[in-house]
């Protein structure tokens, strides 16, 4: 294999910086030394990796390939070299989370106490503040994961499936509406609907449910816990949108009962989403594997 790390190091600094001057300088080495490295590349493959056009440095259809590769491997390269120095030192890898998810809690807390007996050398956080915008933390690797079930569009970030689910409304055991095999949007018309204190634009009972059908519940109440909210239900105060792995306990307990949102029910999929240039980061990895393991097991 003839082309090297460095190689590529030298490649994408040149064409980022513009020229052999400031990319010499931001790798620390000599000018002639960097030229050589693109040079060898020409001869040995008998090509031309740059072309200059109006002072500027373009890359050739050759140089594009050779940047491409470099993009995608450098970035991997320095990451991993950053973490073996941090584990060298007696320092810890990180693994920042955003949840955008709040009855992610659930299964989240406990796999993190597993987690983090099979990498006791990663420093676990969760980051609360930014939950409710946390793309811009993402790219700015402010954070290292977000756990959500939207997928917008994003550039330069994988998401991993972890598991599917159903929202599902859970009322309590003699509540008028356990009648129905399903739930329609109007049903609600004429009950509390308990949330998370969160923006309404954030939940799916709002988003894809009631607001395509035009239908306000008769009052809202917001509170911060899932316990709680399951509390209010199963009391009779309210009705609540949760997920399905959420209501098992209390459904087979028989202290809340659960029903469909509309015919075909309201399903969903979360994601585990990362930077591309961290996917492949082995304790990125074990993180998402342990997730969907504990969500298949429970």
């Amino acid at each position: 294999m003839f082309i090297e790390i460095r190689q590529l190091r030298s490649l994408k600094a040149i064409y980022e910086l513009g020229n052999l001057t400031r990319a010499a300088q931001h790798l620390h080495v000599t000018q002639s030394a960097l030229s050589h490295q693109v040079r060898s590349i020409e001869r040995h493959f008998d090509i031309s990796l740059f072309s200059r056009k109006q002072k500027r440095l373009q890359l050739t259809p050759a140089g594009e390939r050779l940047f491409a590769l470099a993009q995608r491997i450098v970035p991997q390269i320095e990451e991993t070299e950053l973490a073996l120095k941090r584990m060298a030192a007696g320092t810890t890898a990180r693994l920042n989370i955003a949840i955008e998810c709040h009855s992610c809690f659930d299964w989240l807390l406990p796999l993190l106490d597993n987690y983090r007996e099979r990498w006791p050398n990663v420093e676990v956080d969760i980051r609360l503040g930014i939950a409710l915008d946390p793309w811009p933390a993402l790219v700015k690797r402010e954070i290292d994961a977000v756990i959500t079930s939207d997928r917008p569009d994003q550039d330069n970030v994988v998401f991993e499936a972890l598991f599917d689910y159903e929202a599902m409304l859970a009322i309590s055991r003699d509540h008028p509406l356990s009648n129905k095999q399903y739930i329609e949007p109007h049903d609600l018309g004429i009950h509390t609907l308990i949330t998370y204190a969160i923006p309404r634009q954030q939940l799916d009972i709002f988003s894809h449910f009631l607001d395509p059908a035009g239908v306000e519940p008769a009052a809202l109440r917001n509170i911060e816990l899932t316990a709680l909210m399951l509390q209010l239900v199963a009391s009779g105060r309210g009705v609540a949108a949760l997920p399905n792995w959420v209501l098992a306990e209390s459904i087979s307990k028989k202290t809340i009962s659960a029903r469909p949102l509309g015919r075909k029910g309201m399903h969903g999929t979360m994601y585990a989403c990362v930077r591309k240039d961290q996917r492949e980061l082995a304790y990125i990895n074990e993180f998402i594997v342990m997730a969907r393991q504990r969500m298949a097991t429970h």
